[in-house]
């Protein structure tokens, strides 16, 4: 992991406090986990309705590859909330989750092309690349399609998006997958060593 520089930006962090605490509160009384996507969508729409709440040093990008850091994680790790921040042209390998998963974007844009495995085995474009703008939210999972390559949807500035996981998704065994459908494992970690502290109210 690679360390981020203090945090020396004053930020309101209280809506991300409030929104864990009712995904928190969600997981608790949810029997299906469509119940979790659907709320939980509406949840994370409205965290990034606003742009003021994210410390700066959570949306430095990288020269080198897409950041993804750490916001918050459940202490069951029932869930995780991560910042992936985008420099021009960036973009992940075609990727699983295995958890299921809400993006939603709060600068910039992500372009999001999923994927389907065929009974041979091979991984294809399911349809044509979706551009989601600032604002927009969208689910993934194991059981509404877990496999997609995700990029920065603007070429001239970073992007930032707001991911929540139903797990602790920088250890989570996932894979990243070729053409032919052969995976190759992978667990993404994290780019912080510290997390923004959500929890002061002085």
């Amino acid at each position: 992991m690679n360390a981020i520089s203090p945090i020396t930006a004053a930020s309101d962090t209280a809506p991300l406090r409030d929104f864990v605490t009712r995904l928190a509160e969600l997981i608790d009384i949810s029997r299906h986990q469509h119940e979790v996507l659907a709320t939980g969508s509406a949840l994370l729409a409205r965290l990034i309705a606003r742009d003021d709440w994210l410390p700066a040093a959570f949306a430095v990008p990288s020269p080198e590859r897409y950041q993804q850091y750490l916001l918050h994680c459940d202490s069951r790790e029932r869930f995780s909330v991560v910042s992936f921040v985008w420099g021009p042209g960036q973009a992940t390998p075609v990727h699983d989750h295995r958890v299921w998963g809400l993006v939603g974007v709060l600068r910039g844009a992500e372009r999001v092309q999923r994927y389907v495995r065929l009974e041979d085995g091979a991984v294809v474009p399911a349809g044509d690349a979706v551009l989601l703008e600032a604002g927009k939210v969208e689910a993934v999972g194991p059981d509404i399609g877990d496999i997609h390559r995700v990029a920065n949807g603007r070429d001239d500035g970073p992007s930032v998006s707001i991911h929540v996981y139903g797990g602790n998704i920088g250890v989570v065994e996932r894979a990243t997958y070729a053409t032919d459908g052969t995976p190759k494992r992978f667990i993404s970690g994290y780019a912080n060593t510290v997390l923004p502290n959500i929890w002061d109210r002085s």
